[in-house]
């Protein structure tokens, strides 16, 4: 077995690491059961946004690790909580336990001092961001994740369910502040030139943003939904006919306009199609706050816009000042 001098990979996955290396590692945490598997080759399957995520082939079988760092794996300088990994297995373990049939990868072993989880390879599936460009959506993709998002908010949590608070202000900062101060030391015109003089306009609107801030309070408050938390294309994937959800270290107790809502806002940035909205509220079965639905609907399409996290979104600047206009009005 390779000596691995407490180097749990610590996780640096990257590609240049030695198959040996990764094998041993493997061997040490109690993953390879059988110690005639040997590891052949890895690969990173994608561009992960929060965590190091790297696929494994075996002389058995495929399949995915992901771990979490005390930061942002896209943005390195950007702290967060290590322990959102443990939130992630919760959401998959609540989903086995009450024998929930989703389109999820099966989730092969969690290793909690290493914040490491394993997943079963769902072979190359691609996620949902080529909409931004290709502004095509069915109408079967949207029943199938509406029909997805219910079941999980059908899904009975008990109360010990983690809070997920440390993540949640993170992304509270990123959704409903940073994107709205005047000055946040990021040039928007840096993304399209025109683009910061058109976000002044919102940032200066104080009764928008005491709107928004209430709505920011709901999502740091305590719900009784359970919540992907992280409802957007980026989070779904697809191999050839089959949608699959993906990546729910977001996950919390809240309220179900907000998955809704985030889902909503990406869909109609997509299509550039308002009525989206309200094909999601139709679809949706369980009854909702719709004015709720909307206000979360509208922050996200402009802290997408004028924020921080940026999307592949290719439009011309009156196409982002139009998406601006309707995420106002909803708001």
């Amino acid at each position: 077995m390779v000596e691995l001098k407490r180097y749990t990979i610590e996780m640096q996955l990257e590609k240049e690491i030695q198959p040996k290396v990764i094998q041993g590692f493997l061997q040490r945490i109690g993953f390879f059961k059988d110690l005639s598997e040997e590891v052949i080759w890895s690969e990173i399957p994608g561009e992960g946004n929060m965590n190091i995520v790297l696929r494994i082939k075996t002389n058995y079988r495929s399949f995915i690790l992901k771990q979490s760092k005390p930061y942002v794996q896209k943005y390195k300088e950007i702290p967060a909580p290590v322990n959102r990994i443990k939130s992630e297995y919760q959401f998959y373990k609540t989903l086995d336990d009450h024998a929930v049939k989703l389109n999820m990868p099966k989730l092969l072993g969690f290793y909690e001092d290493e914040n490491l989880l394993v997943f079963d390879d769902l072979g190359h599936c691609t996620d949902f961001s080529e909409i931004y460009r290709t502004r095509e959506f069915t109408e079967s993709q949207l029943t199938s994740l509406v029909t997805m998002i219910t079941k999980i908010h059908n899904t009975k949590v008990k109360s010990n369910y983690p809070k997920n608070k440390e993540l949640r202000i993170l992304n509270h900062q990123h959704i409903f502040e940073l994107p709205f101060l005047e000055t946040n030391g990021f040039s928007l015109d840096t993304i399209q030139k025109g683009l910061e003089a058109l976000s002044l306009v919102y940032k200066k609107d104080t009764d928008l943003k005491q709107k928004i801030k209430e709505i920011g309070a709901l999502y740091l408050s305590e719900g009784n939904v359970l919540l992907h938390g992280d409802f957007y294309p980026g989070s779904w994937m697809k191999n050839e006919d089959e949608i699959y959800v993906l990546d729910p270290e977001f996950t919390f107790l809240g309220f179900a306009e907000f998955d809704l809502g985030v889902m909503a806002a990406h869909v109609t940035m997509a299509t550039m199609e308002i009525k989206m909205i309200d094909k999601i509220i139709e679809k949706y079965p369980n009854s909702i706050n719709s004015t709720l639905l909307k206000k979360v609907t509208g922050i996200e399409i402009m802290r997408r816009i004028i924020g921080l996290a940026q999307l592949p979104l290719e439009r011309n600047l009156k196409e982002k000042e139009y998406l601006l206009k309707i995420a106002y009005q909803l708001i």
